[in-house]
């Protein structure tokens, strides 16, 4: 059972990406007023280059404070590697992921910014990065968050990344914090907030929905400046490439993933808008974390910031495409289009050995 936590401040955010930070900013902008402005804001350097937002979110007024954090993946402690190594026996694997688990947490304490022992409650997404290691083994109670929206839909990681024993991993986790299994599966996670438990196969007990699109119908008009405040770098700029747009007639936008090889990667948008150019003007909106140049490669083609997500786009109400087309993105929250395409697993399998993305068929 949780003990009662008297701590001084109510809330914190570990944040990983973009797109965890645009959510919290949703679950703030729907509370009352006088409950606005005492949290605080982790910005975690580990998956992604937040750049300055830091700067801008401060100037939001949003939140007390909003700290950066030097996460580190486990390669950057070389030590952890002797735990990694197949022992040839489930018995000997499994000594050496408890050993991992608790050197890793142990590891990972210098580069923790705060005393997370401060809050009332904690709201980590992704807690499979160092910080649910780090939390679990020091006791500490936390929320988890949805990595991306409905990502469990599409890629069960608790499940993939421990398939064969799950049960007894599971149990090893939950009960013992012998060692970590994430997405609700940690002894001090309380529980897991997705958007839609009916999307996920393998629901777990401590699972809790919150839609995003209810949070969105919550916001007024005032809220999304404030959104717009922190995400967009050049608002000028977008609105002009914005109204620059509605003099274009039938408007296709395309959305990038990360994937496979950048080789591969230049392939598949290559073939993707030779697929729909015949349709309307090519506009391309880049993943955050996708790495591949696509101003230098496909400067021919209108394309919108990378750091700000998609979901931004909703809140210009001039703004409307014909298509959305994405590969494995979840798009469904999107309002600015006509038409939404995933083209999803079978396409892929064109590209790439199909077990790469085609992970929930291997739980």
């Amino acid at each position: 059972m949780r003990r009662k936590n008297t701590a001084e401040w109510p809330r914190i955010y570990v944040c990983h990406t973009y797109y965890h930070v645009y959510v919290t900013f949703l679950k703030e902008l729907n509370l009352p007023q006088k409950e606005r402005g005492r949290a605080s804001l982790v910005l975690s350097g580990l998956s992604i280059n937040f750049e300055n937002l830091k700067q801008r979110v401060e100037s939001t007024g949003l939140f007390r404070e909003v700290l950066e954090f030097d996460e580190k993946r486990e390669d950057f402690f070389p030590e952890l590697a002797e735990y990694r190594k197949n022992t040839g026996s489930f018995v000997g694997n499994l000594r050496n992921r408890i050993r991992f688990t608790r050197r890793y947490a142990e590891l990972e304490t210098p580069f923790v910014p705060v005393d997370f022992r401060e809050y009332q409650d904690i709201y980590v997404y992704c807690d499979s990065d160092p910080i649910g290691y780090y939390l679990n083994q020091n006791r500490i109670y936390y929320h988890a968050l949805e990595d991306g929206l409905n990502c469990l839909k599409n890629f069960d990681a608790a499940r993939y990344d421990n398939r064969g024993h799950f049960r007894l991993k599971m149990i090893l986790s939950m009960y013992f914090n012998l060692i970590f299994v994430q997405n609700g599966y940690g002894k001090y996670c309380l529980d897991m907030e997705v958007n839609d438990i009916s999307a996920i196969r393998y629901p777990c007990p401590r699972y809790i929905q919150q839609s995003r699109q209810e949070l969105v119908d919550g916001l007024t008009e005032e809220d999304k400046q404030i959104i717009l405040q922190a995400f967009i770098r050049d608002k000028e700029r977008l609105e002009r490439q914005i109204a620059d747009c509605g003099s274009v007639g039938n408007k296709i936008l395309i959305l990038t993933d990360p994937l496979c090889t950048l080789e591969v990667r230049e392939r598949i948008f290559r073939d993707i808008i030779a697929k729909y150019e015949s349709e309307g003007t090519v506009f391309l909106k880049p993943h955050p974390r996708d790495e591949l140049d696509y101003r230098r490669l496909f400067p021919e083609y209108p394309q919108f910031d990378a750091t700000v997500p998609m979901e931004m786009l909703n809140f210009f109400p001039g703004l409307r495409f014909k298509k959305a087309v994405a590969v494995l993105t979840e798009i469904k929250a999107i309002r600015f289009a006509d038409e939404v395409v995933r083209l999803g697993e079978d396409f892929m399998d064109v590209y790439e050995e199909p077990m790469i993305h085609r992970q929930n068929e291997q739980i």
